[in-house]
Order: structure tokens, then C-alpha cells, then sequence
């Protein structure tokens, strides 16, 4: 059994801001848990699934994305969940919300896959950049910092990625494109 989640990944430039921003808290407020993973939106969270059967997984996320558009991403600002997380901010857009909820119903119905906590709250769509091992101290230090710090991408997110936990950090496993624009 290994433990997998699916995430939307940002183009390289904005993880390479993001990964400074995670370098930033690591060197500053001793917090490097949200080194572990590249920069993303999860949409699926982590859940348990065998080795064996990984390319019906895979299969399945071909099946989904083959039939999704590219969406436009925003990211702005930094947002938290006090007292432990700090994040850039994803600006909830109706696509975005769609892609989401359509997936959780997706792997639920086709792969058995079910987050309870998803089904209890309302998908919250962020980019982590210092959680678990941020202390409340260093949570109340840093947040001021980052409270009204300016920042702003955008983006088209024409995939999915499955990634795997390798035992200390989090990988991508596969990707899954979009359907091709036809405009």
C-alpha cells in the first residue's frame, strides 16, 4: 500500500517562488514540513491504495482528464488556517469549484476513493507554505509578515498530477492532460 493524493501543479516559475517562500519559513520559523511536497492545490486528499493496482488509478485519471477543460488559476495574497498554516491564496472560481467536486464524485464512484472530511466542509483551494511544524509561536511571528504581503500569479491548469508519498516526501507519480482546446 502506498499513499497517493491528486493536485493541481503550478508552472515551474511559481513553484520556484513558492519553494523560496517554503526555504524562507524552513531558515526563519523552523518550519520545513511543507518542503515535502512540490508546490499544488490539492484536490483529492491523501488516501491508501495498493501498489499492485496503481494503473487502474492511473486508467481512471486518463478516463477524467481526457474529458475536462483547462481552467484558469489565480493566486493572490497569503491566507491561513490559525494558528498553524500559512498559504498562498487560490482565488475560488467557478471552474476551479467544479473540477474539484466533479473529481471527488469521479473516484468516489469509480474507484471506491471517499474523503469524509471533504464531504463535511467546503473545499478550501491553497498552495501550503508552512504548516504541521509551524509553532502557534512562530505562526504568530510570521503571520504579520505575511498578513497584507502582496502576490500574484496566473495560470492555466491543463492537468492533474498523481503523486506518491515515498516514505519521507511526496513525488509525482503521473500526469493526466486536459482535453486539447479547441478554440
Amino acid at each position: 500500500m502506498s499513499r497517493f493524493f491528486i493536485a493541481l501543479l503550478p508552472p515551474q516559475d511559481i513553484q520556484d517562488y513558492a519553494n523560496q517562500i517554503k526555504q524562507y519559513f524552513a531558515d526563519n520559523y523552523a518550519s520545513q514540513h511543507a518542503q515535502k511536497s512540490p508546490p499544488h492545490i490539492t484536490l483529492q486528499p491523501p488516501f491508501e491504495w495498493a501498489d499492485s493496482d496503481v494503473s487502474r488509478i492511473e486508467a481512471s485519471l486518463t478516463e477524467f482528464a481526457s474529458k475536462q477543460q483547462s481552467i484558469p488559476i489565480t493566486l493572490s495574497g497569503f491566507a491561513a488556517f490559525i494558528p498553524r498554516v500559512i498559504y498562498i491564496d487560490v482565488v475560488r472560481s467557478e471552474e476551479l469549484l467544479t473540477l474539484q467536486a466533479d473529481l471527488m464524485a469521479y473516484v468516489e464512484a469509480n474507484l471506491g476513493i471517499v474523503d469524509k472530511v471533504g464531504k463535511s466542509r467546503p473545499f478550501a483551494p491553497h498552495m501550503t507554505v508552512a504548516f504541521r511544524d509551524l509553532t502557534r509561536q512562530n505562526f504568530k511571528a510570521a503571520w504579520p509578515e505575511f498578513e497584507n504581503r502582496q502576490l500574484h500569479f496566473e495560470f492555466t491548469a491543463d492537468k492533474l498530477t498523481l503523486l506518491i508519498h515515498d516514505g519521507r516526501r511526496w513525488n509525482i507519480k503521473s500526469e493526466f492532460g486536459f482535453l486539447a482546446d479547441e478554440r
